[in-house]
């Protein structure tokens, strides 16, 4: 019966993921959200976000499982922020590249520089929600033992 607690704490784990991810880069590159993306005309701002967002959940869900067996707090959440910031940067700057830049005549230094500048903010601030969502239980558990 371990598969049973896995599944509830993925499950758990994707859908803050999933709830996360979208809000971050709608926030963060909601500014092309008109712009056509290069890789399928048709597309819509919309789906791509979803589609990052069903991806980034399964994908960190997964690693997050495998994370939480980590004793040291500290290294779990550290961990779990970098795996987040990573990810979602690299959204951002696909996204970026895609509506924006393949446009266009960006180096690859304006293409990062632009997408840290646009990001930064929103990726700070909803990687910590989410992950102190994830780890609100932990959180209290410590409270309680001190």
């Amino acid at each position: 019966m371990r598969i049973l607690p896995f599944l509830k704490n993925s499950t758990f784990y994707f859908l803050v993921i999933f709830a996360g991810t979208f809000l971050q880069v709608y926030w963060a590159m909601g500014f092309l959200s008109d712009n056509t993306s290069s890789h399928c005309l048709e597309c819509s701002f919309f789906e791509d976000i979803f589609l990052y967002s069903i991806l980034t959940g399964i994908l960190l869900s997964l690693i997050f499982s495998f994370i939480s067996k980590i004793n040291n707090r500290f290294l779990k959440i550290a961990a779990e922020l970098f795996f987040t910031t990573a990810t979602w940067f690299f959204w951002n700057y696909e996204i970026f590249v895609d509506r924006e830049s393949s446009w266009s005549t960006y180096l690859l230094t304006e293409e990062l520089f632009v997408t840290l500048y646009c990001s930064l903010f929103p990726i700070l601030t909803m990687s910590v929600v989410v992950i102190f969502i994830i780890n609100y239980r932990l959180i209290l558990k410590r409270n309680e033992t001190s």
